[in-house]
């Protein structure tokens, strides 16, 4: 890959950026003029996303980081703002979707699904903020799930992590709303089409056609469109969901 330029229109910082939702939000926002930098643990899984957005005429810097990693994480965030250009978007994107019967649960997964989370999702988030508060500007989009609302049985670990990010969302958007920062917190209710659903889920997955899964394109162009939002009509708390999934 050749090296990209610095952008003065921006970057946009994807936190677990994989094969379905987080690499659709990543092109779709390189799309917007944008440079994307998706991020997961490893670099190596991400060059296959950044060759397609930057042949479709975009520009992408994949970027390894463990977002639990405080260090890290502000090394991570000096360095797009030194070499890539000005935070616009931060997306954090981690699922830590592992079920476990609640008498099964260890503290060592609890608390590792809880730092996947919640914590990492502090981190990043802070580490944004204190850039974007610089210039009065930013987005700062949460993912959240069916289980950021209920518990459901088999999920303890999940469900405490998720309650715990859109509290902090919920947080964040109304200490940093006042100083231009435009906090979101996304509820994808249902099954995404990716590989997991499609290899575990294969009942879930027929209804595809059917548009009975979420597509990950269509929850990215509704990223693009909370980052865009007039400031005099901001959503804090978006819900998507496939039309015949039961809520």
């Amino acid at each position: 890959m050749t090296a990209i330029a610095y952008n003065e229109r921006g970057a946009a910082v994807v936190i677990g950026a994989g094969d379905a939702t987080g690499g659709a939000v990543s092109a779709a926002f390189a799309r917007t003029g944008l440079t994307a930098v998706p991020v997961r643990r490893s670099a190596d899984p991400l060059r296959p996303l950044a060759d397609r957005i930057v042949q479709a005429g975009g520009q992408c810097v994949p970027i390894a980081g463990d977002a639990r990693d405080e260090e890290a994480m502000i090394a991570l965030f000096d360095r797009v703002e030194r070499e890539i250009g000005p935070v616009e978007v931060l997306v954090f994107n981690i699922g830590a979707n592992s079920p476990m019967p609640v008498l099964d649960e260890t503290v060592r997964r609890y608390r590792k699904i809880w730092e996947m989370c919640a914590l990492a999702g502090f981190i990043t988030g802070r580490e944004a903020a204190r850039r974007m508060v610089a210039r009065g500007r930013g987005t700062i989009i949460f993912t959240g799930a069916t289980a950021s609302l209920r518990g459901s049985a088999g999920f303890a670990g999940f469900s405490g992590g998720k309650f715990a990010l859109r509290s902090l969302a919920q947080a964040m958007a109304r200490e940093l709303g006042p100083k231009g920062i435009h906090v979101v917190h996304a509820i994808i209710d249902g099954a995404i089409d990716t590989d997991f659903i499609r290899s575990n889920f294969p009942d879930r997955y027929a209804l595809k056609d059917e548009d009975g899964i979420l597509n990950p394109e269509a929850i990215a162009a509704e990223y693009v469109r909370l980052h865009q939002q007039p400031r005099s009509a901001w959503t804090h708390e978006l819900d998507v969901r496939p039309w015949m999934e039961r809520w």
